[in-house]
């Protein structure tokens, strides 16, 4: 798998990620809604586009058998190596993240077996972790990272480091210096203090306010009968704007990282039924924090709701493109950033 791309990525490390620029692909996000190869021009286009990084939110059921979670599908994991020989070939960083891991997910339905305190669900999700260490064993990190778990919520700190730490040991056992991608606690909001000393880095996240990145998301209860969202935003005595932003969310993780945990933005964006003006006032806000901040970042998504193409908003007036419908304001503003 040698590079071919002409352009070089930067170099990455636990203690300092590059300012990585992207988008989140969800060919493989849930295994009832999508289960089909990653496409080439995809990161062609994230390429052409300006960008550098995919990170691929997985769900470990796509390359399971149903029957057996111990058992993989190599035809499947073909799929994946796909994805990161293509982001070789483009430039582009390529982030493999088990959004659901075995034993854990923000999704639904949830797993039967909790990976926090189920001792063989941990087995289990460390043999998987193990086999993607071994399988891209010798790629670069500037090329390949691993972001271990998407958005840990509802457990403790202590809960959370002894996870880790037995995942992080099953990696590096095949290999040692892959580079690999904590999310924060509180659904990556919560700096990883629990994992300082472990040389992982930490990602966080670009929802808040929820009233702005979620407002009528289906999958939110009540939130259709949320106020249509202004930015800046008061929510009860709370008002959003750039520097409740910055103190609020990204000021501790900067605190972190000058204790040399690097840091990056893993997901980010609003649905789209924020009224598009909103979205760019609050994204402009978001993205130059981050841009001062010297962090990453990667959109949810490239293709779809919250992203740049076929998001299907009733108040944009979209550019044809490749044979889809481009937001080219936000394309526009993310370059810029």
């Amino acid at each position: 798998m040698a590079q071919t791309a002409q352009r070089r990525l930067p170099a990455a490390s636990p203690r300092k990620l590059p300012r990585w620029r992207g988008f989140n692909l969800l060919d493989k996000f849930h295994l009832d809604w999508s289960n089909r190869p990653f496409e080439e021009k995809h990161f062609a286009w994230i390429a052409e586009l300006g960008f550098n990084f995919v990170r691929l939110p997985m769900d470990y059921r796509c390359w399971t058998e149903p029957s057996d979670w111990t058992k993989l599908r190599e035809e499947v994991l073909r799929e994946i190596d796909a994805a990161v020989r293509y982001g070789q070939k483009h430039g582009i960083h390529v982030c493999i993240n088990f959004h659901r891991a075995p034993g854990y997910t923000v999704a639904s339905p949830p797993e039967p077996k909790p990976l926090w305190t189920d001792a063989e669900a941990l087995k289990v999700c460390c043999q998987h972790w193990a086999h993607f260490a071994k399988r891209y064993k010798g790629i670069p990190n500037t090329q390949v990272s691993f972001n271990l778990f998407n958005e840990p919520a509802n457990i403790t700190p202590e809960t959370h480091r002894r996870v880790v730490e037995r995942v992080v040991e099953a990696i590096r056992e095949q290999d040692p210096k892959r580079l690999i991608i904590c999310d924060g606690l509180n659904w990556a909001r919560d700096p990883i203090e629990e994992l300082h000393g472990l040389n992982v880095a930490g990602a966080t996240r670009g929802y808040d306010p929820f009233l702005i990145s979620h407002y009528k998301a289906e999958w939110i209860q009540g939130s259709d009968r949320w106020p249509e969202p202004t930015y800046p935003l008061r929510e009860g005595n709370t008002v959003w704007d750039r520097q409740t932003l910055w103190e609020r969310l990204y000021k501790p993780w900067k605190e972190l990282e000058r204790r040399g945990v690097g840091v990056m933005v893993g997901e980010f964006g609003a649905y789209n039924r924020t009224p598009h003006k909103v979205v760019l006032a609050w994204l402009r806000d978001l993205l130059s924090l981050w841009k001062e901040a010297g962090w990453g970042w990667a959109m949810w998504n490239f293709i779809g709701t919250f992203g740049i193409v076929d998001s299907g908003r009733a108040d944009v007036r979209y550019e044809d493109w490749r044979g889809h419908k481009l937001d080219r304001e936000v394309l526009q503003l993310l370059q810029s950033m």
